[in-house]
Formats: C-alpha cells, sequence, structure tokens
C-alpha cells in the first residue's frame, strides 16, 4: 500500500520541486571547482539524480503519513461505531476493518 500511494506521488512532487532543486545543484556546482569542468549533459544528470532523490524521500514520507492517517481515522471510526460490542470483539474487529479499508483505500486508483 506504501509503495502504490508513493509511486503516484513521486511523480507530482518532482515536477513541484524541479526549480528548486535546479537551483540548489546549480550554486553547489558553481561553488566547486570541479562543477566549472562538467558539461552541460553531465550538470543536467546531477540536477536529475537529485531530483529523483528528493522526490523519492518526500514521497516516502507523504505516503507512510497518508496511510497511518487514513488507518488512524477508520480505526477510531469503526471503534466508535462498534460502541456497543464487547472490547475484545471490538478492538478485533476495529482493527481488522480499519486495515482492510486503509489498505483497500490506498490501493485503489
Amino acid at each position: 500500500a506504501y509503495m502504490k500511494v508513493k509511486f503516484t506521488m513521486k511523480h507530482k512532487i518532482a515536477n513541484k520541486r524541479k526549480d528548486a532543486v535546479t537551483r540548489e545543484v546549480t550554486r553547489q556546482l558553481s561553488d566547486s571547482p570541479e562543477g566549472k569542468k562538467l558539461s552541460r549533459q553531465e550538470k543536467d544528470k546531477r540536477i536529475d539524480y537529485r531530483k529523483s532523490e528528493v522526490a523519492d524521500n518526500e514521497a516516502t514520507l507523504f505516503s507512510i503519513f497518508y496511510n497511518n492517517t487514513l488507518f488512524l481515522f477508520l480505526l477510531i471510526t469503526v471503534f466508535y461505531l462498534l460502541r456497543s460490542f464487547s472490547p475484545y470483539v471490538n478492538y478485533v474487529a476495529s482493527t481488522a476493518v480499519a486495515g482492510s479499508l486503509a489498505f483497500l483505500f490506498s490501493t485503489g486508483s
């Protein structure tokens, strides 16, 4: 479930962060002596690599946050709906239903 959300968000994040990452890498390369020797193609490769790295990290964090928030919300909701059952049944059913729904919502399109 985490990987599905991460995959869909990575491309969106990469497009949003492109300008900032380009500025950061360009500044780093202009400050270093080896950066001035690099060709334009090599600089573009470094920018793309850094952009992919940043997008991957942000997508991973967002995916974990999204899935955990969804699970917690569903757990509390189902726990409240099943308040008339015994605590053991309520806990088991709430956890199972919340986990199943969170998985279903995060893997669906």
